[in-house]
């Protein structure tokens, strides 16, 4: 009887023991850590029209009202285009904040944006507003622009919700400084 108490001695420190190495090896081993490949999709390819592609920076003036001018900075994936007015002395305005702007960006669904401005409200309240615009051709004697030419706006600056649809119309940028001066 007195070896009796020792074997189960053992047998209660063992039977943890064993469970505690059991449990162990019967867990799910550590997945290994997983590598990104280089497998990224590519962005979408660009698709603007014949000519858009390249460095469009530099002065422009409208083709029927040589008085409007455009000076155009281009980063290679966005055309800015800030318009500013000739003066009959051969000066011009400075673009600022408040003067009207074009912006367009070379993107899966052509070289499209908007074209921003200051619009009224009827009661004379001064909104801001945003035409769409698109680059419909891009040549080295300029540029062809298709924007709406006029929206709607309600007191409250936003867009109207009745009224005729906006006409979009194309408007021509010539490459340079006029002839004549202005």
């Amino acid at each position: 009887m007195g070896e009796y108490p020792r074997p189960m001695h053992r047998a209660l420190i063992t039977l943890p023991l064993g469970l505690c190495v059991l449990s162990l090896t019967a867990c799910p081993g550590k997945a290994p850590p997983r590598v990104e490949t280089a497998t990224a999709s590519a962005p979408p390819p660009i698709h603007v029209p014949p000519g858009c592609e390249k460095d469009l920076s530099g002065d422009y003036h409208h083709a029927q009202n040589p008085a409007f001018r455009y000076l155009g900075q281009d980063d290679g994936r966005t055309l800015s285009l800030a318009v500013v007015r000739a003066w009959a002395d051969g000066g011009v305005e400075s673009p600022d904040a408040g003067s009207v702007g074009i912006v367009l960006h070379r993107t899966p669904e052509g070289f499209v944006g908007e074209t921003r401005a200051t619009g009224f409200s009827a009661s004379g309240t001064p909104c801001p507003v945003a035409f769409p615009t698109e680059a419909v051709a891009c040549t080295d004697a300029g540029l062809t622009l298709r924007a709406a030419s006029s929206t709607s706006i309600d007191e409250g600056c936003r867009p109207a919700t009745s009224g005729p649809a906006p006409v979009r119309q194309e408007q021509v940028l010539l490459r340079g400084q006029p002839d004549g001066g202005l």
